[in-house]
């Protein structure tokens, strides 16, 4: 008969067999020192810390301390009569430290040892001392909440079936406890499970509560990789158009230039051709390169790239929405790199968008600063007014602005002010020599 055709009844009573081979039979005597109760218990973590970390190990003083008052009691009760000692208090006191180390191999030898060691004894409860009764109840409820349920279950069985086994064939003219016995281990097996199931359950929440925390670091740590993708991807488009859009302007001012002159040399004719050529050139290959981050529904603007001198048609879009704004330039206005540029205006722009979305009611300062050495920027806000609605953003505008900053060789801060209000700063390298080859390029244009 194969294990197919096997009736439900059999496969079950295999599976229960192996389970009492598994829980109880397997490394028996196996060494499993007890483990300290966890510190981040409900009522552990109410305790003072220095109080936590003794209390981690108050199951272990526990068995120490029953062990001991057995000893005690034993020498005070007994005497010298060592077999009555041995019986009373010695062996099962040391059943009871056994449990420190080997819980299963105690709960053997204390189920063994009761009702002979009982048997010892002339007169007194049968089959198990009170020591022994003691330490049978300890031992159980120890295994338990270590194991699983399911050993609770076995143990008692196995109580049950060793006391039945003793009034049958050791019985002495004199009450069996073997009731009190079944009923107060019931009890603590009870205690236990409640326990063990207990715990089980919180190691599966805080299982579960890891993961999900794992999964949204993920998912944030992949959302701002994206973020920072597409930000560089849209950054690379608008480069894209400026450079190509100044390249296109080169190749055809080197192409109409000897028609300006009349009977130009020969020699500025073939200059002006290979001006023309490697403007060409310079750029298939930025088409080539660049190109690839277009999307393929992507269109280029019509129109060039907004720059600082349209921030006045920012301003004025912003305050048809709701937003007072206010702009201030210092310094020598002074045209700057394209990409520079068109940078400075897409931070003030998202800067301003911000308030709007995040502080209504509102009022903004732009001010602009051209130093010599670069551009600075400072858009601030003052606190909200209004109702603050909760916004779907995630911080993927500040993101965008550091990239475009960090692209250029610049610096950042956003953040908030004292009085409830946000400040974004940022700083733009722009060395000298790139103002002046701006300045003679547009010159010449």
């Amino acid at each position: 008969m194969t294990e197919t055709t096997r009736s439900p009844e059999y496969r079950l009573a295999v599976g229960v067999l192996q389970g009492l081979r598994q829980d109880l039979f397997h490394d028996a005597f196996a060494y499993r020192p007890l483990a300290p109760l966890r510190t981040d218990g409900p009522l552990m973590r109410k305790l003072p810390e220095r109080i936590r970390e003794r209390a981690q190990w108050g199951l272990h003083a526990l068995i120490v301390a029953v062990a001991a008052v057995m000893c005690l009691s034993g020498l005070t009760f007994v005497g010298g009569d060592w077999v009555r000692l041995m019986s009373q208090a010695l062996v099962p006191a040391a059943i009871t430290a056994m449990l420190l180390v080997r819980p299963v191999g105690a709960f053997w030898c204390s189920l063994l040892a009761g009702p002979v060691l009982s048997s010892l004894e002339s007169w007194g409860l049968w089959p198990w001392t009170p020591a022994a009764f003691t330490a049978h109840l300890l031992i159980m409820f120890v295994v338990t909440v270590r194991t699983r349920p399911r050993t609770a279950v076995w143990m008692w069985v196995l109580t049950a079936f060793t006391g039945l086994l003793a009034d049958i064939f050791m019985a002495r003219y004199y009450d069996s406890v073997n009731p009190q016995m079944l009923l107060f281990s019931a009890l603590v097996l009870l205690g236990a499970t409640v326990i063990n199931v207990r715990q089980a359950a919180e190691q599966e929440v805080r299982a579960a509560e890891q993961e999900v925390q794992a999964e949204r670091t993920v998912t944030a740590v992949e959302r701002d990789k994206r973020t920072l993708l597409e930000e560089r991807t849209t950054i690379a488009r608008e480069l894209h158009d400026v450079v190509a859009h100044h390249m296109s302007v080169v190749a055809i001012q080197a192409e109409a230039a000897p028609y300006r002159v009349e009977n130009p040399p020969e020699e500025l004719e073939k200059a002006f051709a290979t001006i023309r050529e490697n403007a060409v050139a310079a750029l298939t290959e930025l088409r080539r390169i660049l190109g690839v981050v277009r999307a393929e529904d992507y269109e280029a603007p019509d129109a060039p790239q907004p720059v600082l001198a349209d921030l006045e048609n920012l301003l004025a879009n912003v305050r048809d929405a709701g937003l007072d704004v206010t702009k201030t330039v210092t310094g020598a206005v002074r045209p700057l790199p394209p990409g520079v540029e068109l940078s400075a205006y897409r931070i003030v722009q998202e800067a301003l968008s911000n308030a709007l979305r995040h502080a209504p009611g509102s009022s903004a300062k732009v001010e602009v600063s051209y130093v010599l050495g670069g551009l600075g920027l400072r858009v601030v806000n003052t606190a909200p007014s209004g109702l603050v609605k909760p916004s779907p953003g995630a911080g993927h505008g500040i993101t965008g602005m550091r990239e475009r900053v960090s692209m250029l060789n610049g610096e950042l801060t956003a953040g908030a002010t004292e009085d409830g209000g946000y400040e974004v700063t940022a700083f733009v390298p722009v060395p000298l020599s790139e103002n002046t080859q701006t300045n003679d390029k547009e010159g010449t244009a």
